[in-house]
């Protein structure tokens, strides 16, 4: 998993409440347990006039230009601003694959359904919460500013303005340390593998009817 220690990133607004995971990557997607490949399905219903299916060559449906990330403004955008209760639905883990595999980073809103919260951490994003009154600043400003960027300090915990606003968040210890070192469960456990090859040596020779 990718480390996640500082960020100077596009923003790009999301301005709808209680986005679920089958709008962020629709049923039909779910087939792939590979993590990868789904950002061009990212926000599949939103982004494309057509009904989109697995296999599909995305690079001849017809697009909606009126959606956000097919404006040429929000190219590029690794921060999405959403607004509350961002990511409930069904719990399905591709929704935040979907997310990292377009190029998005960070995540600010000013709540997150619990699963879905829980799904970034494991993926490498970073789900912000900030008051709703200054995510209702932030996509004024973005609004009003092409090219808005935001820089995301996970170390200090904070989300500062190119004119030097800054907005602190809370995040928990352990997920803060998985992030900053690039931990997914695996790599947890990837820590421990010299213990883990010593524990089995030990059951070689303890119990060898298990290892025939």
């Amino acid at each position: 998993m990718e480390k996640f220690v500082t960020l100077n990133g596009l923003v790009a607004p999301i301005d709808r409440p209680n986005v679920d995971t089958d709008a962020i990557i629709p049923k039909q997607f779910l087939k792939s347990i590979k993590r990868s490949g789904f950002g061009p399905n990212l926000f599949d219903e939103w982004r494309y006039l057509d009904h989109g299916e697995p296999g599909m060559d995305n690079s001849r449906r017809p697009l909606n230009t009126e959606f956000v990330l097919n404006q040429p403004r929000y190219q590029g955008a690794q921060v999405l601003l959403g607004r509350e209760n961002f990511g409930c639905g069904s719990s399905r883990e591709h929704a935040p694959w979907a997310l990292e595999d377009y190029g998005f980073r960070a995540i600010i809103a000013p709540s997150f359904a619990d699963i879905f919260y829980n799904n970034c951490f494991k993926n490498g994003l970073l789900p912000i919460v900030l008051d709703a009154a200054v995510v209702d600043a932030l996509f004024n400003a973005c609004a009003d500013t092409e090219g808005y960027r935001l820089t995301v300090d996970l170390s200090k915990q904070q989300v500062v303005t190119a004119t030097g606003e800054t907005f602190a968040f809370e995040i928990d210890g352990f997920r803060q340390h998985c992030l900053l070192n690039g931990l997914d469960d695996i790599g947890l456990t990837m820590q421990h593998v010299d213990d883990i090859k010593a524990y089995e040596s030990k059951r070689r020779v303890s119990t060898p009817w298990l290892f025939n």
